[in-house]
């Protein structure tokens, strides 16, 4: 007999780590209300995608899953995961694949030994959580100069959080994730704050990041 949905998403969900958990629900952002993803526990996700994609929740968990290199779960859980036809590369006349001129081959270094494949590590909520905390007085200023917000976002974010800088902050950032999405990485933030006169710990701490 088949396994019950729930129960298969549940155990898909504890088997990833607290970041892949945070991530997974990030790439739901504009699919499912933040308001409903941000405080959602695993069991709550779980019932999140069962009414928000009926009869559909394990094939679009497949597609996240896919998308943090979980391959391993689809597989372990036997998910329904949509074909993806891949495009088709153009040839030469002979029949060689195309390269650009004067480089070796694409993605590879000069002398034609291929570069490294490079995972942006996406931020988390408990990664904005740790910038917002260095985040000065002048947040406003590096929300609408450095990341690119709305003067009047950003007052609403302060009326809706009133006496707490910190989740002003924290707010802010992840306003300027959801808008980001995929390019919303470790290092995209860190290029985007090293223009502002922050506390130099920030930069620190986003180049940790990026080794982890």
């Amino acid at each position: 007999m088949a396994k019950d949905e729930r129960a298969t998403l549940l155990e898909v969900h504890q088997a990833l780590t607290e970041e892949q958990f945070q991530s997974l629900k990030f790439l739901l952002e504009g699919r499912v209300p933040a308001g409903l993803l941000l405080p959602a526990s695993r069991p709550e996700l779980c019932r999140i995608l069962l009414q928000r994609f009926p009869g559909n929740s394990l094939r679009v968990t497949a597609g996240l899953l896919r998308q943090l290199g979980r391959l391993d779960l689809i597989q372990r859980f036997q998910l329904p995961l949509e074909e993806q036809v891949p495009e088709e590369t153009p040839r030469e006349p002979n029949g060689d694949t195309p390269k650009v001129r004067g480089d070796p081959c694409l993605g590879c270094h000069p002398g034609g030994i291929p570069a490294p494949r490079v995972n942006p590590r996406r931020l988390t909520e408990k990664d904005l959580m740790q910038v917002a905390q260095r985040l000065g007085k002048e947040w406003q200023e590096v929300g609408i100069l450095h990341l690119g917000l709305e003067r009047s976002r950003l007052e609403q974010i302060q009326e809706e959080n009133p006496g707490n800088p910190v989740l002003w902050n924290f707010e802010m950032l992840r306003e300027w994730r959801q808008r980001e999405r995929h390019e919303a990485t470790v290092s995209q933030l860190r290029s985007c704050l090293e223009p502002a006169r922050l506390d130099p710990g920030i930069l620190d701490f986003l180049q940790s990041l990026q080794g982890d």
